[in-house]
Order: C-alpha cells, then structure tokens, then sequence
C-alpha cells in the first residue's frame, strides 16, 4: 500500500469497471483489457487512455491499475489496460520486446477502441517501460486515433540506452530482465477468465515464448534489430504531443533530453529524484501528484481544454543537493528548476584538462604526461544498479570502495556552489595492449569529510570509438581520442566540496567485462573534462508541481509472508572468491477480490574469483506462483551467464508444477561468440 497517496473518493463522473472485456484481432485472436467507463459515456462518448503491456491486469498490476486508471475514468476518460498477446490472459505467444506484430496489434486495438460508442475517436497512451516505449513506438506508426501519448522510463534508441547494452557495453541487467521476463511469460491465464482452456495456453508459453537472452546476445552492436522501434531513425514519424518522464535513480533519463532536442511535437519533460517508478509512487521522494500533472496534459490533448500546460517549462527537472552515499534514500533533498528549451542557454559547458591527478590542474613542469590502468575486477561491486527499481538499497555505495582500483583526479575546493544540467563529456587520449577494452568514467561529489557519492557516469566499449553500429579492434598500443558520454543529471555541489572524476577498465557487474584484462594508457595532455554548468543566477520558470500525489483506491490485499530485499556483497579471502547477491522476495500476498494468492521472489549472484576473466559469472533464480482453491501453480526459472574470451555460454531451466507435481520441464543450453564485447 502507497501509504503517501491521498485517496480520491468523489470523481466528477462515477464508472463502471469491467474486470475483462475481449478486443478482437485482424487475425482473429482475442486480446484481454480490463475497463474503467465514465457512467453515460455510451450517450455522451469521451477520450479514452491505453496502457498497453505484458504485466498481467488481472493480477501482477491489479493495485496500481486501479489507482491511475480509475482516477482518470473519474475525470471522463475511458481507461483500458491490454495484456500484450501472449501475457496475462490474452491469447497467442509473445516471443521478444516490441516486436512488429505487438505493434500491428496496439494499432488494432486503438482502432477498436476508437470504434466503440463510449470513445469519442480520441485516444491517448500512457505506460512506464514497456508501456513507455511501445507508446512511442506505436505513435510514430501515426494511428490515426492516437493523439497524445505519456511515456515514461523508456528511450528512443533501443540500444543505446535500453537494458541491454551501455556505450557499447553489455549490461548484467540484460540477464536480470530476460530471467525476469522468462519466468513471468510462462505464466497461465487465468481460468476464471479463460475457462478451460488455460492449462493448453499455460503449456504453450512455457514451451513457446522462448528464451530472450539469446536473441539479444546475438546482436552486440547496434544492428536493424535495434533500429526497430528506435524512434531516433526519423523523430519527425511522431506526430503527437508527448510527455516524456524519467528519474535521476532510474536508467532512462538520458532519453528526455533528447526527444526535447529532436521532436518537433508540443513536447515536456519531466524528470525527478525517482528510480523506476511512476513519479505518484516515486521512491527516493518528494513524490508529487503525477497523475494531476497528467490529466491537465490530457485535458489539454484530447479534451481541447486551456490547462496553460503549454506556457510552462519545457523540461522541470529536480535539482538534487549533495548527500551522504547511502544506498538507500527516503527522500532526495533539492529543488525544482525550470528551463523553456532545450537546450538551454542558461547552461554552458566549460573544460577542465585532466592533469597530474587534478580536475582543472596545470600540466606542464614537474608533471607526468602519461598514466597507466588495469582496475581489478571487483571495481564496481559497490556501484548499484544501472538502473534503481528503489526496492532493495541499490544506490551506489561510497564511491572511496572503487577508486582505489581507479585512475583518479580531484579538483580543487569548491570557492562556491556549482551546478550542473545535462551530460558531462570526458574526452581521453588511450591506448590499450588488447584488442577489446572498456573504459567506465564516474563523476563523484567529495565531501569535506572525504565520503565520496557518485553523481552520474558512463561506459564506453573502446571498439565502438567510431559508432556503435561499426565496432572495429584496437591496435596494439595505438592511441585513439574517445569521448565518454556521462549520464545526464542536474546536481548541486555545495562550495567547500570537490569533483573526483575516476576511471577504470572493468566496472563489474554493471558492465560484463572485457575478453581479457586489459591494460590502458592514457595521454593526459589531451584529456579534459566539459561540464553542462548551469548560470549562477540562472532565473528559473516558475515550476509548481503539486507535491502530495493523488489517485483513486486500491485494491485491498492481505500479506501473507513477508518481503525480503537485501543486498550483499562477500569476499572470501582465502580463495579470492567475490559475490554480490541481489535479493528481491516480494513474499506472498492476497488479493480478497479475486480470491488469488500470489508470491513473486528473485534472487540473483553475481561473482568472479580475483581478477581471472574467465571466472564471472552471473545467476538468477526467479519464482511466481498463483493460487486459488485448487488452482496451484508456479513456475522456477534459473539462468546461469559465462564467458570465455571467445564466448558467452548460456544455461537455463524452467519447471512449471501444479502443486506439488512437476508437469512441465525443459532447459537450454547455448554459446554464443564474442564479437568485439
């Protein structure tokens, strides 16, 4: 329960909640929504609102459902949330992300929508993640219904700034997700819903969705598999005004920036403290009253209603002060700013050469041009999440843990706060005695205490110097010039305090490491960090965005065992042997309602033995279960992820058991090889 949210009980229009209504296909399949209709709307149609996803309505998204979509109903709109064919209790198999046939479908089913006598032919999208990005996806397929789309936490460049791979880099939460992913695709429909037909359908999708990792590790740069649904191929297919949302803690706010640089739409941006969270349950806080935020936009788009939306700041962004490096933050202090474009001209970057181990330092006399790196490989075990789900304490620790293993340089004492927004740049001069290496760059804010917290950062596979799309090996102690993109971010460091920028060649289990240790040489007569500094007396617009969030009730649950979340990192000595452990058991509750008792757990290790390459390793272990009277399944997936110099080596299993007996087993095995990663 959001114990933050302030329950709305009196709407302007009451409504009718339908718990499943059919949507046909072209090719016959059903898809299942559930609906929340204005009472009168059949007489006087309204606009209505997609969320178009594969988290199972019914069940796994039940509470949040109903505190967004009934809030929106209770304003006149028409609110349906589609399972994608092949989740929850629709029909068909789902094989991958964003596939063209789930995008042919959403089209369908704005149509249908569109089509019904409660809409009045105009149709808005809202999701976070992959409702995020199917919306953005779908908008520029420019559905002639779809005019206006809210999209949260996704991106515009699916491999540049997705799950799966960073600044050419694969991420370890590219095993994370598609564990994830397997184990909940594999879940039945329900047969309250789908009657008898449910073991056949639940058999299918153990069977038949497949396992995602391989796929996505077929593609280790930037291929048309990528370009698929990646908007920034033609930002001008979208046609719509969009609301773009994201969060300091989460992955995805990089993206914001660029779609307020390159749409040509009515466009906002909106960016908080939060992780991957809708900003109305935004964790670290201040929440604030998202879905207000949200129907003046919608108000503005598809009811044709003066909000003054418009008139406001392009991009509100939360500008965060200094904090300790705790892992875990209940509320993120700073404040809001406003900019009316972006790019702003408040914000100018400035460059500081990287010298003799000093931010803005002289080089020159006494000083040493040339410095060599090889970071062992527990760099990285204290640096979080790539991107916060702000359910175990996954913020990166004191960054003092990894600089040690680092290439470090600090500036001076603040003589007076500074702030920055938008993405710092590092540029290196580098050599390596390998022929694929990476690189991670950590901006950090020193306290005068010396606690070091990390304030953003970038990966750069070193292949990929020329493009993501074109990797090519590096010579043998060639030296190339490379630009690391940080993450964009809006910081304030106090005066007194200092900037560390620190780097090192591995940054694990971020980043899955390079083939073999490498070890880099940097020219530091030409390195140089460019700061986005945002003017002094920068005057901001005026920003007032409501800070206690709102939404309707949700859906009364009973625990029945509790959470779990922990996050762990151990080394035995003796045998050199590290593991982070990632625990994430959401326990067992349930849902009165539907008479459903659900459990979800993940646990996930990720391990290396000194700083032998060939010993990372990466494990999850997911589980989920639903049960009502006699009805008792679940499904146990484990994913095990290695590697050689030469190849990944993939080991999965799934069981699917009707209570205590097993009745579905498979596993997979699968290498993969190496392509300059």
């Amino acid at each position: 329960m959001n114990r933050s949210l302030e329950i709305v009980h009196r709407f302007p229009y009451r409504v009718h909640t339908t718990e499943n209504l059919w949507i046909p296909l072209p090719d016959g399949t059903r898809l299942a929504a559930r609906a929340w209709i204005p009472e009168g709307a059949e007489l006087d149609p309204v606009p209505a609102i997609l969320e178009y996803i594969p988290y199972r309505k019914r069940d796994f998204t039940r509470l949040r459902d109903d505190v967004m979509h009934a809030y929106f109903a209770g304003h006149g709109y028409a609110c349906l949330r589609v399972d994608l064919r092949g989740s929850g209790d629709s029909e068909g198999l789902i094989t991958d992300e964003y596939t063209p046939q789930e995008l042919e479908d959403g089209e369908a089913v704005i149509q249908w929508i569109a089509e019904q006598a409660w809409c009045n032919g105009r149709v808005g999208m809202i999701g976070i993640s992959w409702g995020g990005f199917n919306g953005l996806q779908i908008a520029a397929r420019r559905p002639q219904a779809l005019q206006a789309i809210i999209t949260a936490s996704s991106t515009d460049d699916r491999y540049t700034d997705d799950i799966h791979y960073m600044g050419g880099c694969l991420l370890a939460d590219n095993l994370s997700w598609a564990s994830i992913m397997y184990s909940h695709m594999a879940l039945p429909p329900d047969p309250q819903i789908v009657g008898e037909s449910w073991r056949r359908q639940w058999h299918e999708r153990m069977s038949g969705s497949g396992f995602w990792l391989e796929q996505w590790l077929e593609h280790q740069y930037r291929d048309d598999y990528w370009a698929h649904g990646s908007i920034n191929e033609n930002y001008d297919a979208v046609q719509v005004p969009v609301m773009a949302v994201s969060g300091w803690a989460d992955g995805y706010s990089n993206a914001v920036f660029r779609m307020l640089e390159n749409l040509r739409v009515p466009r906002m941006g909106l960016i908080g403290p939060w992780g991957h969270k809708y900003p109305h349950q935004g964790k670290p806080g201040p929440a604030i009253d998202f879905l207000g935020e949200a129907l003046r936009w919608w108000d503005r788009w598809l009811k044709d209603i003066e909000t003054g939306i418009e008139a406001e700041p392009m991009l509100r962004a939360w500008m965060q002060d200094a904090v300790p490096p705790e892992t875990e933050l209940r509320v993120r202090p700073g404040r809001w700013i406003g900019e009316k474009q972006w790019p702003s001209p408040e914000v100018e970057k400035k460059e500081y050469p990287l010298r003799n181990g000093r931010v803005g330092g002289p080089g020159g006399v006494g000083g040493t041009r040339y410095a060599t790196l090889q970071s062992p490989l527990s760099v990285g075990l204290f640096a979080g999440r790539w991107c916060s789900f702000t359910a175990t304490p996954d913020l990166p620790h004191d960054q003092r843990e990894e600089d040690g293993g680092s290439l470090v340089f600090d500036s001076e004492p603040l003589p007076a706060p500074l702030e920055i927004l938008g993405a710092p740049v590092v540029t290196l001069r580098v050599a390596s005695d390998q022929p694929v290496a990476m690189v991670a760059v950590r901006l950090s804010d020193v306290a005068e205490n010396d606690e070091a917290t990390r304030s953003t950062y970038g990966l750069l596979n070193l292949t990929h110097r020329h493009g993501h799309d074109r990797p090519e090996p590096l010579e043998k102690d060639q030296f190339h010039t490379v630009k690391v993109y940080l993450n964009e971010v809006a910081q304030r460091f106090p005066a007194g305090h200092r900037l560390r920028v620190s780097i090192s060649t591995s940054y694990w289990p971020v980043a899955w490491p390079s083939p073999r240790p490498p070890r880099l040489t940097f020219d530091t007569s030409a390195c140089y960090l460019a700061l986005p500094e945002r003017r002094a007396h920068a005057v901001d617009e005026v920003v007032d965005i409501p800070s206690k969030p709102k939404g309707a009730e949700e859906t009364l649950t009973e625990p029945i065992a509790p959470q779990d979340y922990g996050w762990t990192v151990t080394r035995d000595l003796s045998s050199d042997h590290s593991t982070l452990e990632i625990k994430k058991d959401e326990g067992a509750f349930r849902l009165p309602d539907l008479n459903l008792t659900m459990n979800i757990s993940t646990i996930e290790w990720y391990s290396h033995s000194g700083n032998r390459y060939q010993t990372v390793r990466g494990e999850n272990r997911a589980r989920r279960g639903l049960k009502r009277g006699s009805w008792d399944i679940d499904v146990v997936t484990r994913t095990v992820l290695t590697s050689d110099a030469d190849n990944f080596y993939i080991h999965t299993e799934m069981d699917g058991y009707e209570g205590d007996r097993r009745v579905h087993s498979h596993n997979l095995d699968r290498k993969i090889k190496r392509k300059l990663l």
